[in-house]
C-alpha cells in the first residue's frame, strides 16, 4: 500500500493559516483572510495491469491501494486593499505530473473592481474550461468524490498567466456572467512539459431563478508538447525522402500546433434535487487526439447524506493521423508504419464510466464520500503505464474510493 504523507512545506502552510486566523479572531475589519481546504482520500482497482490516476499523473492506484490520487492541499490568502483593488493568492499541494507534492502557485492575481458589474483581474488565474473550474481542487465544494475524468481529464492545464474581463449583470431574475480572458499556460503531463502560447477565450452562465444553471465556454490556443521520444520518431520519419512518410512526421508532432476546447453545461439545484449535465470537445491538428465528452450527474439530499449517481463517456473523433506510410517496400517502412500505429494506440483514451457514490455532511466544515466506478476502456482510456495487453485491448477496470474533503 502507498500511504501519501503531508510535506514539511505543506504542513507549515496549514500551522500558518491557522495560526493567522486565531490571531485575526474578532477582527472583522481585517483587509486580509486567509482559507484553505483539502482531501484525504484513498483509491484501489481490481487490476494490476494499470494504474487509475487524475488525468496527468504519473503515479495512481492498482490493486494496492493508494493515498496519492485524491490528497491535497490548499491554502488561499484574500487580501482587499479598497473598494475597488483587491489580490488573491493560492498555494496548492497535490500530486503534480511530477509525481511530487511540491506546493505550486496555483492562483495569483490583482483584480479592480471598476464598478459593481465589471472587474478586470491580472495574474495567475484558473482556466475557466468546465462548469466547476474554480472549485474543481475543492472537494468540500463538490457533490462528487472527484470530478467525471471522462470530461474533466482532456485538458491537461488548470491555471493560466494573463488577464480577464468579467462582466455581471440581471435580465429580470435572471443573473448573466460573462468573461473574455487570454494569456499563455504551462503544465506537465505525466512528466511531460506542456505549453499553450496565444490562449484566448470565452466563458458566459446565465442563472435562473428556478434553480438552473447554464453555461458555454471556448478557448484556443497553440499547443506545444516536449516530448523526447515524439521528437525522435519524427525525426526519424522526417528523415525518410518520401513524401509520404515525412508528412506523417508533420502530423504527429505537436509543436505550436492549433488546439481548441469547448463545452456546454446545465446544473440544476433545486430543493432536494441536484443534477449536472456538460458536453465538452476538444480538437488540435496533432498526435493529441480530438475527442468528445460528457458526463450527466443525478442526486439527492437525505438530510446529511448525498446519494448521486454518473454516466459519463469519453469518444475518440479522430486521430489527428493518416499513417500513410507504405508497407512492403522496404522492412523498415514496415517497422515505421508498426511504431506509429502503436503510438497512436496508445493515445486511445476513449472510455465509458458508471459511477455511484454517497456524500456525508459528517460535520459543518468536514464531508465524507465513497464512490464506485465501473470502467470500460477502449485500450489504456484515461489509466497510466498500461500493460501490453491493457494498451490493445478492452478493459473493464472496477474503482473503490473514499475521501475526507474539509475546509477551513
Amino acid at each position: 500500500m502507498s500511504v501519501w504523507r503531508l510535506t514539511p512545506i505543506a504542513l507549515a502552510l496549514l500551522c500558518a493559516a491557522v495560526q493567522a486566523q486565531e490571531s485575526s479572531a474578532g477582527s472583522s475589519e481585517s483587509a486580509i483572510s486567509l482559507s484553505g481546504f483539502g482531501t484525504v482520500g484513498f483509491v484501489g482497482t481490481d487490476t494490476g495491469e494499470a494504474q487509475y490516476v487524475i488525468s496527468g499523473q504519473p503515479n495512481g492506484a492498482t490493486s494496492a491501494w493508494n493515498g496519492g490520487v485524491d490528497t491535497k492541499l490548499g491554502v488561499q490568502a484574500n487580501a482587499k486593499l479598497n473598494k475597488m483593488f483587491s489580490g488573491t493568492v493560492q498555494v496548492l499541494s497535490k500530486q503534480n505530473g511530477n509525481g511530487s507534492f511540491r506546493p505550486e502557485l496555483e492562483w495569483a492575481f490583482a483584480k479592480a473592481q471598476f464598478s459593481p458589474s465589471l472587474a478586470v483581474r491580472v495574474g495567475r488565474m484558473g482556466g475557466p474550461f468546465f462548469a466547476v473550474s474554480d472549485f474543481r481542487d475543492v472537494g468540500y465544494a463538490n457533490t462528487w468524490l472527484r470530478p467525471p475524468q471522462d470530461v474533466y481529464g482532456q485538458v491537461p492545464i488548470s491555471r493560466f498567466d494573463g488577464a480577464d474581463v468579467n462582466y455581471q449583470t440581471s435580465l429580470g431574475s435572471t443573473t448573466l456572467n460573462a468573461q473574455l480572458y487570454g494569456g499563455k499556460s504551462s503544465a506537465v503531463f505525466e512528466g511531460l512539459d506542456v505549453k499553450m502560447d496565444g490562449l484566448i477565450g470565452f466563458s458566459a452562465s446565465a442563472e435562473l431563478e428556478s434553480g438552473f444553471t447554464f453555461r458555454l465556454g471556448h478557448v484556443e490556443g497553440k499547443l506545444t508538447v516536449d516530448s523526447p521520444d515524439m521528437a525522435f520518431l519524427v525525426g526519424k520519419l522526417r528523415s525518410v525522402p518520401m513524401a509520404a512518410v515525412s508528412s506523417v512526421g508533420d502530423q504527429l508532432i505537436a509543436d505550436k500546433k492549433k488546439a481548441s476546447f469547448t463545452g456546454f453545461g446545465v446544473t440544476m439545484d433545486r430543493d432536494n434535487m441536484l443534477a449536472m449535465f456538460e458536453y465538452t470537445m476538444r480538437r488540435t491538428d496533432s498526435f493529441v487526439p480530438d475527442t468528445d465528452g460528457w458526463y450527466l450527474t443525478l442526486g439527492y439530499r437525505f438530510g446529511k447524506f448525498t446519494p448521486y449517481a454518473t454516466v459519463s463517456e469519453l469518444k475518440q473523433k479522430d486521430s489527428n493521423v493518416n499513417n500513410t506510410i507504405p508497407t512492403g517496400v522496404a522492412a523498415s517502412l514496415t517497422y515505421l508504419k508498426g511504431v506509429v500505429d502503436a503510438t497512436l494506440q496508445s493515445q486511445s483514451n476513449a472510455q465509458k464510466t458508471l459511477a455511484v457514490g454517497l456524500r456525508w455532511d459528517a460535520y459543518r466544515n468536514i464531508a465524507v464520500k465513497t464512490q464506485y466506478e465501473r470502467i470500460k476502456a477502449d485500450g489504456p482510456g484515461l489509466f497510466t503505464s498500461p500493460s501490453t495487453s491493457f494498451t490493445t485491448g478492452q478493459n473493464n477496470v472496477n474503482v473503490y474510493s473514499v475521501a475526507v474533503d474539509f475546509v477551513f
